[in-house]
């Protein structure tokens, strides 16, 4: 597979989990994938298919048994390089309980140590972009779940990072907050420019958010199709509701389905 420059590549990547010299567990199976600048990639898959130990990878978090992943043309020495930063966004918010909104945003700076008027003032710029300035000295118990996930987000903004890497964050929330963070997100997407992995099981935010959707498959975790999506940005009610979305929609949970049926095949 050839070099995406500035983007991210994964080229024939393996993931085995090891327990003792006898038994072993292969998470991942030989996935190339590319992603180029700017773009938002959504993996979908059964359960068990990886997708989570995938992103993982692509955050450092690990590394391949087997393969290549590269940021940027480079591997793993260029994250938090000038201008080469990811950041990541979890299935739960991970706030800090006992801090207040600011001082949660605050931390990926506290732990560069980057203090003064700069730093403080990209923690009001990601406040105001994820709409909690008003919020900063709240605890999150005060927060309901789609801001906390808003202030989870603040704080990964606040890294200006150029690869955002998403683990099912609105997973746990209603319809009609989930549909608003989406937005929401394409919105932060758009202004900033990131390139966004992002995991989900629904095939309706998988659709809505991304360029192309990755549809993984599971014993071994490994890649069986990618869906386009040629839909322009940018999206909303109206998109959702669109003849053009629900073919979509149809096309991915088609290939969802062959992807479910290779997992069963695999363990019978």
């Amino acid at each position: 597979m050839e070099p995406n420059h500035n983007g991210l590549t994964l080229s024939r990547v393996g993931k085995t989990f090891r327990a003792g010299s006898r038994h072993a567990r292969t998470a991942l199976e030989d996935v190339s994938l590319q992603l180029a600048p700017g773009q938002v990639g959504v993996l979908l898959g059964p359960s068990g298919c990886g997708k989570s130990t995938l992103l993982r990878l692509m955050a450092g978090l690990g590394e391949p048994s087997t393969g290549k992943l590269n940021w940027w043309e480079q591997e793993y020495s260029v994250v938090g390089q000038k201008g080469h930063k990811l950041a990541f966004v979890f299935q739960n918010a991970t706030l800090m309980p006992w801090a207040r909104v600011r001082k949660n945003v605050r931390l990926p700076l506290d732990l560069g140590r980057e203090k003064g008027p700069e730093a403080e003032q990209r923690i009001d710029q990601a406040l105001d972009m994820v709409g909690l300035s008003q919020f900063s000295h709240s605890y999150p118990r005060e927060l309901s779940g789609g801001m906390q996930m808003r202030v989870s987000i603040a704080r990964a903004m606040v890294t200006e990072p150029n690869l955002l890497l998403m683990d099912e964050p609105f997973g746990a929330l209603d319809e009609m907050t989930r549909n608003k963070l989406n937005d929401d997100l394409l919105r932060l997407w758009k202004a900033n420019g990131w390139t966004v992995v992002f995991v989900t099981h629904s095939v309706y935010e998988a659709v809505y958010l991304s360029n192309r959707v990755v549809v993984m498959a599971a014993r071994p975790g490994r890649v069986i199709d990618e869906v386009p999506i040629d839909a322009p940005y940018p999206r909303g009610k109206e998109f959702r509701v669109s003849t053009e979305f629900a073919g979509y929609c149809r096309r991915v949970s088609e290939a969802l389905e062959v992807a479910s049926q290779q997992g069963e095949e695999m363990t019978s």
